[in-house]
């Protein structure tokens, strides 16, 4: 399942085929997005933003596409005029003289206004996004210590979109076992140190599997400079003590550490 890493990337793949380049078509399948077909020609994308696995495609016009994955949409670049052979369900179109962006499979799309975009449900209710470069480790504790948050297990708070977008079951565990803690310890348990390692581990972890996806490497799931830990290592050695990584349920999602040093 992708994370926030693997969305923003996905969401730079689609700025560099055709952020700034005026549309020269636009196709949806639902109806109610026909009316925007022929407005949004001449139009270029102005930005991609990313909201946990919310994308939103800005317009210089003011409308902002909204769509979300959820468990089987997939953006694809093509060549401009390309129609890829496939088995999904084309939803979304858009086109420049080069490059063409094509979303399958989706269903939750729509088209906001400003005023509409910010009552939107969905993002009214995630958290700052782990990868905006403006959210910064303190604003991170203060979320950790609000009445909201502080006295939630960790297991199950950092799969909550609510908290921070954009985390998800490998981020969650190569976290926490970075900052020495088990699962069921919450924010309200922890000293200043503590606190303060966690805040910014929830941010660089993130944030480096983000920048290092793609390089060359031995074969690591997510990239050259960012290694798992614990992630689907169970039954072997903790690099830090030497204790046996191990695997188990929790928030419904498997969960690897390692007992004898994350305390």
């Amino acid at each position: 399942m992708p994370e926030g890493p693997e969305i923003r990337r996905a969401a730079d793949s689609l700025e560099a085929a055709i952020k700034g380049r005026p549309l020269t078509g636009a196709w949806f399948a639902f109806d109610a997005l026909k009316p925007f077909e022929a407005q949004l020609v001449g139009q270029t994308v102005t930005a991609i933003e990313t909201r946990g696995k919310a994308l939103l495609t800005h317009f210089s016009g003011g409308l902002t596409l909204y769509s979300h994955n959820q468990l089987y949409g997939v953006w694809r670049v093509v060549d401009s005029g390309e129609t890829p052979e496939t088995t999904r369900t084309l939803r979304v179109r858009l086109e420049t003289a080069e490059k063409a962006i094509l979303l399958y499979s989706a269903s939750e799309i729509a088209m906001l206004n400003a005023n509409e975009l910010a009552a939107h449900p969905f993002l009214n209710r995630v958290g700052p996004d782990v990868l905006d470069m403006s959210l910064t480790s303190e604003q991170v504790q203060a979320r950790l210590l609000s009445p909201r948050f502080r006295n939630r297990q960790f297991s199950g708070l950092l799969l909550d979109q609510a908290f921070l977008a954009g985390l998800g079951n490998y981020l969650r565990v190569e976290i926490l076992w970075a900052c020495e803690l088990a699962p069921t310890r919450k924010a309200s348990q922890l000293d200043e140190m503590q606190l303060a390692r966690l805040s910014q581990a929830l941010l660089a972890v993130p944030r480096l599997s983000y920048s290092t996806r793609g390089r060359p490497d031995e074969g690591q799931h997510h990239g050259a400079l960012f290694r798992f830990k614990v992630f689907h290592r169970e039954g072997k050695q903790c690099e830090r003590c030497g204790g046996i990584i191990d695997r188990m349920m929790m928030a419904s999602r498997p969960f690897y550490w390692c007992p004898h040093c994350q305390k």
